[in-house]
């Protein structure tokens, strides 16, 4: 590997890339990004580059998938490349006229791809939804920082509740007692899309699931009474998460520019209990920790009339695995801590007049009676 020049040392930071990074001893710069080839002049040199390679399936199956074939193959059609999981969740609220599903399509484009990755943006720079930059002077590494890559999408709820950024709540066990980045629980086969198709978030069995960690405290199997007694009746969340961020109507459209923007109500801290909306043979229980989505009947207003024509087709309040684990919380400290208090249980005066017949069949229709009641 010849000398690098001086543009080279700007934009790769240092040699280290050259000399150390395996990617350096398979691929020039115009392989991977484009550009003209021995030309002196800047804006010449520059024709036709790509900034991220991987943000482009084709060029993941030419490039990445030459050492990586199963993960390039996997990542092209994971939920963290494109915004499908979106179009799995938003689809089931639109109406039936084609007018509406053009203007999702529209505001789509404009509003909701900004924070789905590519390969270099998890391996090798930050996040675009966080400006990006390079982390590690142009290094490929298998894991980056997370609060470099991870955080720059999943900040303001599952970073803030982890980290415990959220005033008087506490931060999750597994970073206080363990200081576990996010890839000690989330596999990279995970990450990558291996381990199946997922059309959203919640398809297919938890992963990771408590007990891949904690089998001794699985029902029938340990000495915790309030374990055996509950059966698969709770998920954990429910007597080991907290006070976690629920958010509220986000309002899309561009300016006189064009430019996109959005406009969203205030987060609020909550913790609601209330019946599993994805009830299944991989997810048994019968109440789950709840957290509202920033979505309205007016969210896509500006792209059309009744966009959402089916709004009730999905809770408002959803299934939620809020990252503030906790042994020890208000609701598992004493029965009456759960039992009884109404407070905790996701009823109609917690919603808004347009989410009641979206969310009758999250709300408890009879609560845990108090203990000897």
């Amino acid at each position: 590997m010849p000398p690098l020049e001086a543009w080279q040392k700007v934009f790769v930071d240092n040699e280290k890339f050259i000399n150390q990074d395996p990617h350096a001893k398979v691929a020039t710069c115009i392989q991977c990004h484009g550009g003209v080839s021995g030309a002196d002049d800047m804006a010449k040199a520059h024709e036709g580059v790509v900034t991220d390679p991987s943000a482009d399936a084709e060029m993941v199956a030419q490039k990445c998938g030459t050492c990586h074939a199963d993960i390039a193959t996997a990542q092209v059609t994971s939920l963290h490349f494109d915004s499908h999981g979106y179009d799995t969740i938003v689809s089931q609220r639109l109406g039936d006229a084609p007018e509406s599903h053009q203007a999702w399509e529209q505001a789509q484009a404009n509003h909701c791809s900004s924070c789905h990755t590519t390969c270099g943006q998890c391996h090798v720079s930050q996040p675009t939804s966080v400006g990006g930059g390079l982390i590690s002077g142009h290094q490929f590494k298998a894991t980056q920082a997370f609060t470099r890559t991870c955080t720059g999408c999943h900040g303001s709820r599952v970073n803030s509740e982890y980290t415990g950024l959220n005033e008087g709540v506490p931060a999750d066990v597994h970073w206080t007692q363990a200081g576990m980045p996010c890839f000690k629980c989330h596999s990279g086969a995970e990450l990558h899309g291996m381990t199946g198709e997922q059309t959203e978030r919640y398809d297919g069995a938890p992963a990771p699931a408590c007990l891949d960690c904690h089998p001794t405290v699985a029902v029938g199997k340990g000495e915790i009474m309030q374990h055996n007694v509950h059966g698969d009746k709770l998920a954990c969340q429910v007597c080991h998460s907290v006070e976690n961020k629920s958010c509220y109507s986000c309002h899309v459209q561009t300016n006189d520019a064009g430019t996109p923007y959005y406009k969203i109500e205030p987060a609020v801290m909550t913790f609601k209990i209330g019946l599993n909306p994805q009830k299944s043979e991989e997810r048994p229980w019968e109440y789950v920790v709840l957290r509202h989505v920033p979505i309205d009947p007016d969210n896509f207003a500006f792209y059309g009339k009744d966009v959402l024509a089916n709004f009730d087709a999905l809770p408002t309040w959803k299934y939620a695995t809020p990252h503030n684990i906790q042994r020890v919380t208000p609701q598992n400290q004493s029965c009456d801590g759960c039992h009884g208090n109404a407070d905790l249980f996701l009823s109609e005066k917690d919603l808004k007049p347009y989410e009641l017949e979206a969310n009758k069949n999250v709300i408890p229709a009879k609560l845990p009676a108090k203990v000897g009641q």
